[in-house]
C-alpha cells in the first residue's frame, strides 16, 4: 500500500466513524486490509476501497472497521470503576430513587456490559426500573455481545461464585444468565456522528477506552453529548488510558478517570 492509498483508507475512515490513525499505523493497517483483501479476492487495496464505498452501509464497512481496530475487553476490567458504580447505586438507592439509566458506548463484544449487570445485580438496582443502553458501531460485536456466551480464556475475572450464579455451562463456553440480559439493550450507534438519538437524563455514562482512537474534535463532540445526556450529579466513566485534558469543561473530577455533571 502506497502513501496516498494509505491517505485514501485513513480519510475515509475518519469521516465514516471518527478514527485517527497515524502515519506509524500504515504497515498496520497494510497487514489487516490485506486480510480482507484476501478473503474478498482484491488485489489493489484502492479496488478494494471503492467496493467498501459503494455500499456505506454495509458488512464490509463493519469488517474492515473490525480489521484495523483492537476490541481488547475483559470482565471487571478497571476494577475501580464497578467498585464506584456499586457504591453509588446504593447510595441512590437508599435515598430513595428506584429508576436508573445508563449507557455502556463502546460494548464491544459484552463484558463491559454484562459486568455493569452484574454490579447492579449486587447492589440492589435490577430490583427497580433499572435499563442499560449498549452500543457499538460494529455489528459483528453486537451480535457476540447479544450472543453472551464466552469460551473458558474469557471468564478471567469472574469468581467461582459470579460462574455459580451468573452463568450456566454450555457446550460453546459460559452462557450469560438472563437475569443479566433483560435489563440490557444493544444497538448500533456511531460515536463520531452526534447528536445521539437519546434523550436522557442518564445516571451513569461508561465511554471507556474508546476515545483513545479519536482526536480532539470529536472527542469534544461526544463529550458534549454525554453532558446534555447526563443528569445534573450523574458521572462519566472513562478509560484510565485516556487523556482529556481541556475537554472536560462541563465536568468536575471525582475520582481518577470519573467525572461528574455539576
Amino acid at each position: 500500500m502506497d502513501a496516498k492509498t494509505f491517505a485514501a483508507f485513513r480519510d475515509y475512515i475518519y469521516s465514516v466513524c471518527g478514527i485517527t490513525l497515524g502515519e506509524n499505523k500504515e504497515s498496520l493497517v497494510s497487514a489487516r486490509i490485506g486480510k480482507r483483501m484476501r478473503v474478498l479476492g482484491f488485489t489493489d487495496p484502492r479496488q478494494y476501497l471503492e467496493h467498501v464505498k459503494a455500499d456505506p452501509q454495509g458488512p464490509e464497512l463493519v469488517e474492515m472497521l473490525d480489521a484495523i481496530s483492537t476490541n481488547v475487553t475483559s470482565f471487571f476490567r478497571e476494577p475501580q470503576h464497578f467498585i464506584f458504580l456499586e457504591r453509588i447505586i446504593r447510595d441512590w438507592l437508599a435515598r430513595g430513587q428506584r429508576r436508573f439509566r445508563l449507557w455502556c458506548a463502546a460494548a464491544s463484544s459484552g463484558e463491559e456490559p454484562y459486568t455493569i449487570a452484574m454490579t447492579l445485580q449486587e447492589a440492589g438496582a435490577l430490583e427497580v426500573d433499572t435499563r442499560v443502553l449498549c452500543t457499538d458501531i460494529s455489528t459483528k460485536v453486537l451480535a457476540l455481545s447479544q450472543r453472551g456466551i464466552y469460551a473458558e480464556n474469557r471468564m478471567n475475572g469472574i469468581s467461582a461464585e459470579r460462574r455459580h450464579r451468573y452463568f450456566t455451562k454450555d457446550p460453546d463456553g459460559w452462557r450469560v444468565a438472563d437475569t443479566l440480559r433483560k435489563p440490557l439493550t444493544f444497538t448500533r450507534l456511531n460515536l463520531a456522528t452526534p447528536p445521539y438519538p437519546m434523550h436522557g437524563p442518564l445516571d451513569v455514562v461508561f465511554c471507556r477506552n474508546v476515545m483513545i482512537y479519536f482526536d480532539n474534535p470529536v472527542r469534544q463532540r461526544l463529550l458534549d453529548e454525554v453532558n446534555r445526556l447526563l443528569k445534573p450529579g450523574g458521572y462519566l466513566i472513562v478509560g484510565h488510558a485516556e487523556s482529556l485534558t481541556g475537554l472536560l469543561g462541563g465536568f468536575r473530577s471525582v475520582q481518577p478517570a470519573v467525572y461528574q455533571r455539576p
